[in-house]
């Protein structure tokens, strides 16, 4: 039997879930390079000023514009493009959408080979590793805990609250 080569893997978790970490291992533990592009460098890649983009509210709430979405479609685009083109892409996502979150990676990823993960990690945990980090709005890990996992269809599914990094990046390596 004829297999295709997974090119992409979509890592989908809340706040201080994890996913930049397993993402990080995957890169060590993965034979051939792999990119790692995430929601994160989306963000820090925008200008200070975008017209209905993306806000942080006190409780951890995020809010999202259409000068947002015309910005992230694009980079999506192109984040397809990198792979069709011959790169290994870790996508480092946090479907604050759900369902419809994964439907435009769907979209943009049409005839890819793409490896769908849930990263969970229990809200009280995720809440202490974003205490301790320090640099996210205090409510947002717990908050999004749960939310971004609503309607979405996984290939498979880790816990970072019972698993180290390492061990969820070998799990997912194995399905690679």
């Amino acid at each position: 039997m004829w297999r295709v080569a997974t090119r992409v893997i979509v890592l989908n978790g809340g706040s201080s879930s994890g996913r930049t970490g397993i993402a990080r291992c995957l890169q060590a533990v993965l034979p051939d390079p792999w990119l790692t592009l995430g929601v994160d460098t989306l963000i820090d890649a925008m200008p200070a000023a975008v017209d209905e983009g993306i806000d942080f509210a006190a409780d951890g709430g995020v809010s999202v514009g259409s000068g947002f979405r015309q910005l992230e479609n694009a980079w999506m685009a192109g984040v397809a493009a990198m792979v069709r083109a011959g790169a290994r892409v870790i996508i480092d996502d946090a479907f604050l959408g759900g369902t419809e979150s994964q439907q435009r990676w769907r979209a943009a990823l049409d005839g890819l080979q793409v490896l769908w993960v849930g990263v969970r990690c229990d809200g009280v945990v995720a809440a202490g590793r974003e205490t301790a980090r320090g640099d996210r709005v205090a409510g947002m890990a717990e908050a999004q805990a749960e939310v971004v996992h609503r309607g979405v269809v996984y290939d498979f599914e880790v816990d970072t609250g019972l698993n180290e990094a390492l061990a969820c990046a070998r799990e997912i390596a194995a399905r690679v």
